[in-house]
Formats: structure tokens, sequence, C-alpha cells
């Protein structure tokens, strides 16, 4: 699509998918394909059916496969210099935030309050402004997901290649992964496995909640205590499985859950913690390790507590 095609009705087109865009993710093949369209009407066309694959209605989070048909409706494009406006902020903790990067992938500190990609009433996200400050990468997609209130280790593929490989590692659980949180209460125990299955569900809100139920998905976490204070307790969480909000979920099946978590948390525990300060929830990605995707040698990448977690802590009374 050039400059001359902008602003104006398209046709109905049919895109075969190639080796290029295999395992890639439908809403971000449909952002690379209609570059200016708003992310917010790309997630509503799919979800209206306007967007088919090889004829059939997909989610947003259908990963294609080489020879897949889609259809993109006619859509009406945005006008020409219209870009995703980055905060400064922003811009400065992306920019600031590498931990690691090479010509395969980057590795971010993800800072707390920002989710990783646009949609879903949300018009951009981590992908989408670091997309806007690097102009000329011409590949970047996101590897993984964390929380919008999570911090911590994010992996950017920079290559189609990087980006199989690395969902391969994540799917077959061979990515090692741990978390630094804060638990409401004294956990009395040093260490827990937790093995309680999940099952994604919607709430009657129509916010997105997730159960432990036995026909849901195995999940597994493992929690050690760090440190205990008077109400509260620091523990170290390494999930063994990748589902949704599963630290969360298996925090408060422990009668302990995330300080800080709005979702599964208890309203008046969280209540006390903001008048001390905690204005987010006290979750973060500390330790990610993992094989290189090129290379095959062993990766362990570390993300330091944001300072404004750090401080909180030294005022928290130690037992």
């Amino acid at each position: 699509m050039n400059a001359e095609n902008q602003n104006t009705l398209t046709q109905v087109k049919l895109v075969e998918v190639t080796d290029n865009h295999s395992d890639q993710r439908l809403d971000n093949f449909l952002i690379t394909h209609l570059k200016g369209v708003p992310k917010s009407h790309i997630y509503r066309i799919v979800r209206k059916g306007e967007v088919r694959v090889n004829k059939g209605r997909v989610d947003v989070k259908y990963r294609l496969v080489v020879g897949d048909i889609v259809r993109i409706p006619p859509i009406r494009l945005s006008e020409p210099g219209e870009v995703v406006f980055v905060k400064q902020n922003l811009r400065d903790a992306l920019q600031n935030g590498i931990l690691f990067e090479d010509d395969g992938l980057l590795i971010l500190n993800k800072p707390a309050g920002y989710a990783v990609h646009g949609g879903s009433g949300i018009d951009s996200g981590i992908i989408e402004a670091l997309r806007q400050i690097r102009p000329d990468a011409h590949f970047l997609e996101l590897v993984h997901r964390l929380d919008r209130d999570t911090s911590g280790c994010l992996i950017i593929a920079k290559k189609r290649s990087a980006l199989r490989r690395l969902h391969e590692l994540f799917r077959t659980d061979q990515v090692q992964k741990t978390y630094i949180a804060l638990l409401a209460g004294q956990w009395a125990k040093k260490k827990q496995v937790v093995t309680a299955p999940l099952l994604k569900n919607i709430s009657k809100g129509g916010e997105r909640m997730v159960a432990i139920s036995q026909a849901g998905k195995e999940a597994e976490t493992v929690f050690r205590r760090l440190q205990l204070f008077r109400d509260a307790t620091l523990v170290e969480a390494s999930p063994k499985t990748g589902r949704t909000h599963q630290i969360r979920v298996h925090a408060a099946s422990l009668g302990h859950p995330i300080v800080g978590d709005e979702r599964y948390g208890l309203d008046n525990i969280n209540k006390n913690f903001k008048n001390k300060g905690y204005n987010r929830m006290f979750l973060h990605a500390e330790t990610l390790k993992f094989q290189h995707p090129a290379t095959g040698d062993l990766l362990k990448i570390s993300a330091p507590l944001p300072q404004q977690l750090q401080s909180l802590l030294q005022h928290e009374e130690s037992i």
C-alpha cells in the first residue's frame, strides 16, 4: 500500500501467508499490512468476522501457517503521516531499559503501567512505541507477554527465525522464569509447589479472569520465601508453565494474594498498602534463562527491582 492509497477505500484483498509470516499472530500480521489503521479498528474487524482465514472466523491470537489465505476487507486508511505518539517518559524507559541486545533479539526491562501491545481499548503499547522510536528496524515482534502492571524482563525478536525458535522454547517450557512478588500477610512456609490447574473465563463485568478448575490446563508454580515482614512476605515465584495470570492466581490460592493485585487480591488489604505508597501490583519479572535461538549458548538476563519497590521494602518492618 503506497501513499496514493491512503484515505481511500481498498478492495477486498486475499493474501497468502508465506514462510516470512509463518507462526505470526493474526493481529501483528494485520498491523503490518494495514499501516496507519488504528489497532482498535483492526481488533474490531477481526471480532466482527470481517477478517477471515481460509474462509473461517479466527481470533486475533491465531498463529498463521504457510498457505493460509487471509481475507482483508475494504477499509479506510488513516491520513498519511499519522504516527503513534510516544510519551517522553516511556521513550526514556525503553531507551534506557535495554538489558541485552544483539542481531536477533533484545530484552527490555519493561516499566509497570504499560500494556505490551495495543488493542482492547488501548491505542498503543510497548511494541508499538518501540517500533516508533526505531523506525529503521525491519522486524520487531513480541516473543511473550507481561501483564500491564508487571515490570521486568520482556523479550522482543528482531528476526523471524529468532521469533520461531523462542516461541518453541516457550511452548515447551524451556525458558526458566523467576519473578519477585510481595504477598499480603505472613506466609509461614519457606517453599511450596502449587499445581492447581487454571481455566480462563470471562466475569460478568466483561473482565478477563482466570480460575482454578479441574477443567483447566495444568499449571505449576514454585514459591520460595525470601523475607518475612510484619504485614507481608517477599517471595520468589518460578512458574514452570506459562499460563495467563498464573502467579497471581496461585498466590491468591495460598491465601496470600500479591500486594496491589486489584483483580485477584483483597480490596481492604490493597487499600492499606496503597496508603503506604504501593501504587502498583508488586510483581516483577526478575530473571530469564534460556538457550540463545541462534548460538545455543545459555543466556541468563536479570532486571533489577524498580527503585520505587526497593524503597518501599526498606520501610517494611522485618521479622
